[in-house]
C-alpha cells in the first residue's frame, strides 16, 4: 500500500519544487532525469547495475537439453534480457529452431511486458502472462487459476539473482523447480555516478531516493561499503523520502531496515509523478517526527541488541525493573508534575493514591457499538482508518465525550506494527486480520524485520499527538501495543486461532528460533511504545490478549523473559498497564513480568486476584463485557458488587474484563460510567 500523501503543487505546477532527487536508474537514465526535471526536481541519476553473463554456461546448456528432451513441463520467464541471453548462449549447442519449437510446445508464463516483447521477436507467444505489477505474487496467482503445477517440472528463468519466495511458492504447490540463471547483476562499468549518489546520501544532500529494482539497492550498498560510508548512507535513507517501484523492491528495502515511504505500482512516469506529489508532505512528517522524538538519546540493550528508548528529559533511570517501589511511584509523580492531568483520578489510581471517585475507562470504548463510529467505517476500511490520525482522534474524542470516562486510549490496532516488520497484513471483511506470509518454520524468523525507527508507523505517533491535542487537557491519554507473545501468535498462526497449534509447535520445537522471534518483537514494541510516550501518552497498555492459552510453566519459560524485556525498556515516566488475558493462574507471573497496573479479565473475581498480586501494583478491571447487554438494573448491581469487593483499596481502575462487544447499547456503556462515578460505599 502506498503511503504517499498527495499535496498541492507549488505555483509553477512543479511539485518537487527544487527537491534533490536521486534515482538509481540503469538503462533509461536520460529519460528519468528529464522526468524528474519536468516535475521541478534537481535530478541526480546514476546507472547502478548491468547484466553480466555467468562464468559457467554448462548449467544453461544442460537446461536446454532437458527442455528439448521433454523433461520440462512448463517454463516461467521472468526477464526479457534473460530470455535473449539464454537463446544466444545455448543455440549453437542444441539448435535455435529446435529450442524455439520446444518452448512453443509447452506452456509458458511471461512476467510482464519485457519477456513478452523478446518472445515476440523470436516468433513466440506466451501461453500466459502475469498481470501488473508483475511481481512473483502475480506469477503465483496466475498459476493458481490457470496453470496446475503439482507433480510438474517447472523451468524458472531467473532474474540476476534467485527469488526464494517464488521458489518456495512453487514448491508449496507441488512443483519441481528447475532453475535457469544465465546472468547476474554486476556494478556498472563506470561506478563514479553511483559513488557520487552514495556520498550525497551519506552527507544528507538527498531529499528523495527512487529505486526501480531491488538490485539497484544491493549495488548502492556495495559501493557504500567500499567507500566506508555504509552507516551514513543508511541514515540518509531514513531522512529522505524513499520511493519504491513495487513490492519486491519494498521487501528488499525493509529487509535492510530501510523505510518505504511511497510504493508506486506503475511505470516510470507514474513513479516520478507519485513521488513529486507526495514528497514535501512526507519530508515535513519526518522532520516533525525527529523533532517530536528528540533524535537519538541514550540506548538500552534489550535481548542483546541496542534499542533507542526515546526517554523524556525528566527520566531518571533507564530501567524501571531496577527501581524500588517508592522510587518508582516518585518517578511517576515527578513525570507529570505541573501538567493538567497530574492529579487526575486515573493517574492517582495508577500510583495507588486516594481518589475523589473510582476512575473508569473502557477497552474498545470507540468501536462498532457506536453509531458515529459505524458512520465513519462506512466511508473507510479499518486499516485506512488506522492510518488517518485526524479520524482516529475524532472517533476517540467522540467516544470520550459521550461516555464521560476518565482516560482516553488512542484509536489504533495491535497489528499495524507488523507491516514494517515484513509481514503482509490484511483486514479481510468478516474474517478479521490475515497474515499472508506467516512464520511457520525456524528459518522464517529471519523474514521478521527488527524495527530500528518508527518512520513507517508515523500515523500512530501522529494519532497520539493529535488525540493529545484534541482531548480535554485534564484527561490522560493511553497508548498501546501488543505483547511479544500475542504478536508472535498472530504472525505464526496467520490470523485468529482456537488452539494455537502452530505457535506452540514452533515454541517447543525450536526454542532458539522462538527466542529470536520474541526478542525482535520485544525490541520493536519497546521502540514503538516509547515513541508513543514521547508523542504525548501518559500511560501505555501492553496487550497480551492470547497468552491465556498457556499454562504457568510455559508462560514462565517462553513468555515472561521477553515481556519483562519489553516493559523494562519503556520510559519510566509513563504508567504501564499490563493486561494478560485468558488464564487467571498467570496473574502473579504477569505481575513479575512487570507493570504498574495489572489488568484482570472477567474470568476471576477481582478481590482475590488482587490479593494474589500483592500490594505493590494497582489493578484494572474487570466487569464481564457481556454484562452491558443486560438491563441497566443488572449492570448497576454487578458493578456495585465488584466495587464493594474492592473495599476502597487504593489503586483500582474500573474497566471491563475485555473490550466492549459490538452489540452493546451505547446508553448502557454510558450508564455504567455514570454509576461507577456516582457509587459510594
Amino acid at each position: 500500500m502506498s503511503e504517499a500523501v498527495v499535496t498541492s503543487e507549488d505555483s509553477s505546477g512543479k511539485a518537487f519544487a527544487g527537491l534533490r532527487v536521486l534515482s538509481l536508474e540503469s538503462r533509461r537514465a536520460a529519460e528519468m532525469a528529464k522526468l524528474i526535471e519536468k516535475h521541478g526536481g534537481e535530478a541526480h541519476v546514476s546507472p547502478s547495475m548491468r547484466e553480466e553473463l555467468v562464468d559457467d554456461d554448462r548449467p544453461a546448456i544442460e537446461f536446454a537439453h532437458r527442455l528439448v528432451g521433454g523433461e520440462i513441463d512448463a517454463v516461467i520467464l521472468l526477464t526479457g534480457v534473460g530470455v535473449k541471453m539464454f537463446i544466444d548462449q545455448v543455440e549453437r549447442h542444441v539448435g535455435r529452431q529446435r529450442l524455439l519449437d520446444s518452448l512453443s510446445d509447452i506452456p509458458t508464463l511471461a512476467r510482464g511486458p519485457k519477456p513478452v516483447a523478446v518472445m515476440r521477436e523470436l516468433g513466440l507467444k506466451p501461453t500466459l502472462r502475469a498481470p501488473a505489477p508483475n511481481t512473483w505474487r502475480e506469477v503465483l496467482a496466475t498459476i493458481d487459476t490457470q496453470l496446475p503445477v503439482a507433480n510438474q517440472t517447472i523451468g524458472l528463468q531467473e532474474y540476476g539473482e534467485t527469488n526464494p519466495s517464488l521458489i518456495a511458492g512453487l514448491e508449496a504447490r507441488g512443483a519441481r523447480v528447475d532453475r535457469l540463471q544465465v546472468y547476474r547483476w554486476a556494478l556498472p562499468d563506470d561506478t563514479a555516478p553511483l559513488e557520487a549518489n552514495a556520498r550525497r546520501l551519506a552527507e544528507g544532500e538527498a531529499d528523495v531516493v527512487m529505486l526501480t529494482s531491488a538490485n539497484q539497492l544491493n549495488n548502492l550498498m556495495v559501493v557504500a561499503e567500499r567507500l566506508g560510508i555504509e552507516n551514513a548512507v543508511h541514515e540518509g535513507f531514513r531522512n529522505a523520502v524513499v520511493v519504491s517501484i513495487g513490492p519486491t523492491t519494498s521487501e528488499r528495502l525493509r529487509a535492510m531496515e530501510l523505510p518505504v515511504d511511497i510504493e508506486s505500482s506503475g511505470a516510470m512516469g507514474k513513479m516520478v509523478a507519485d513521488a513529486a506529489a507526495g514528497s514535501h508532505a512526507i519530508l515535513e512528517r519526518k522532520k516533525g517526527l525527529r523533532q517530536l522524538l528528540g533524535g537519538e538519546p541514550a540506548t538500552l540493550v534489550v535481548g542483546g541488541k541496542r534499542v533507542p528508548p526515546l526517554f523524556q528529559e525528566n527520566s531518571t533511570d533507564h530501567s524501571r525493573g531496577r527501581l524500588a517501589d517508592d522510587t518508582r511511584l516518585q518517578v511517576l509523580r515527578d513525570a507529570v508534575a505541573g501538567q493538567p492531568w497530574a492529579d487526575s483520578d486515573f493517574l492517582r489510581a495508577c500510583r495507588r493514591e486516594p481518589v475523589s471517585r473510582t476512575p473508569v475507562w473502557l477497552m474498545r470504548q470507540a468501536g462498532r457499538y457506536m453509531p458515529e463510529y459505524r458512520a465513519v467505517r462506512a466511508q473507510h476500511s479499518f486499516l485506512d482508518l488506522c492510518k488517518n490520525p485526524a479520524l482516529c482522534s475524532e472517533v476517540m474524542c467522540t467516544a470520550v465525550d459521550y461516555l464521560g470516562v476518565d482516560a482516553a486510549i488512542i484509536f489504533s490496532d495491535l497489528l499495524p506494527i507488523l507491516e514494517p516488520m515484513g509481514l503482509e497484513l490484511e483486514f479481510a471483511p468478516g474474517d478479521g486480520p490475515v497474515i499472508h506470509n506467516p512464520v511457520r518454520e525456524a528459518e522464517d524468523v529471519e523474514r521478521v524485520i527488527d524495527l530500528t525507527s518508527v518512520d513507517a508507523l508515523w500515523f500512530v505517533v501522529e494519532t497520539v499527538r493529535k488525540t493529545r491535542a484534541d482531548l480535554p487537557s485534564h484527561l490522560p491519554l493511553i497508548g498501546f501495543a501488543g505483547a511479544p507473545f500475542t504478536l508472535a501468535s498472530y504472525v505464526i498462526e496467520g490470523g485468529g486461532s482456537r488452539n494455537y497449534l502452530h505457535t506452540r509447535t514452533l515454541m517447543q520445537r525450536d526454542e532458539g528460533a522462538w527466542r529470536e522471534l520474541m526478542q525482535r518483537f520485544a525490541r520493536s514494541a519497546a521502540l514503538y511504545l516509547n515513541a508513543q510516550i514521547a508523542a504525548g501518552a501518559q500511560a501505555v497498555q501492553v496487550f497480551d490478549s492470547w497468552v491465556g492459552c498457556l499454562g504457568p510453566g510455559d508462560y514462565r519459560r517462553y513468555v515472561l523473559p521477553y515481556t519483562q524485556e519489553l516493559i523494562d525498556a519503556l520510559d519510566p515516566s509513563a504508567v504501564v498497564i499490563h493486561f494478560a488475558a485468558g488464564n487467571p493462574e498467570l496473574l502473579p507471573l504477569a505481575s513479575e513480568a512487570g507493570g504498574d497496573v495489572i489488568g484482570v479479565d472477567w474470568r476471576t473475581d477481582l478481590a482475590p486476584a488482587w490479593d494474589r498480586l500483592g500490594p505493590n501494583v494497582a489493578v484494572q478491571g474487570n466487569l464481564d463485557p457481556m454484562t452491558l447487554l443486560a438491563p441497566q438494573a443488572t449492570i448497576e448491581q454487578r458493578a456495585g458488587d465488584l466495587l464493594k469487593s474492592v473495599a476502597n483499596r487504593p489503586g483500582h481502575v474500573f474497566n471491563l474484563g475485555h473490550g466492549i462487544v459490538p452489540q452493546t447499547p451505547p446508553e448502557n456503556a454510558r450508564a455504567l460510567v455514570d454509576f461507577v462515578h456516582e457509587w459510594a460505599p
